[in-house]
């Protein structure tokens, strides 16, 4: 498993921004990375084996909504020990959550070195996810961010495949005939 946080998605109380197409395409505008009193995070962890995703909002970046998170990763995968590859945040590891993984032995933290984000390939399914989910919208509360994390969530598991790093091998191909001419 990989696990990470998406910065909080802010939703927006104020019409959309002048210069939106007029012929209608979408404008492509980055997420608002802000602060604020109303923000909702999305925490997410990859199975990498077959690509399924698992998704929670939260309120907060704190060590208790990143427990929460940690029991539905288990609830996720009933058999087996889970490693979660993650980042050095301080709720990954604070005093209470070293705490609650003694409770639970199954999971394992495996803690990638601090620059090295690229090393998560959750990082490249939160692209796909933004993508799917917060590009171009307009959210009016937490519930709607909720609800856009849960449908996308559940499209993207639909056509999930196993995520290996790097790219595939090219094709093989074929020889070109070779014609000999014999006098």
């Amino acid at each position: 498993m990989c696990a990470d946080e998406l910065g909080p998605v802010i939703p927006r109380t104020f019409p959309p921004a002048p210069g939106w197409s007029p012929d209608g395409h979408r404008i492509k505008a980055e997420l608002d990375y802000s602060r604020g009193p109303e923000k909702t995070w999305v925490y997410g962890g990859l199975r990498v084996a077959d690509g399924q995703q698992v998704t929670m909002t939260a309120s907060s970046r704190n060590s208790v909504f990143y427990q929460r998170f940690l029991a539905l990763l288990e609830d996720a995968n009933p058999t087996g020990d889970i490693y979660v590859v993650t980042d050095n945040l301080s709720s990954h590891n604070s005093l209470s959550t070293r705490t609650w993984l003694e409770d639970h032995p199954r999971i394992r933290h495996v803690f990638i070195p601090v620059g090295a984000c690229w090393l998560n390939l959750q990082e490249g399914w939160w692209r796909i996810f933004r993508k799917a989910a917060l590009a171009g919208q307009s959210f009016a509360g937490p519930d709607e961010i909720t609800r856009a994390t849960r449908i996308a969530t559940t499209q993207l598991n639909a056509r999930a495949k196993p995520w290996i790093r790097g790219r595939p091998p090219p094709p093989t191909r074929q020889p070109r005939r070779r014609y000999i001419c014999c006098l």
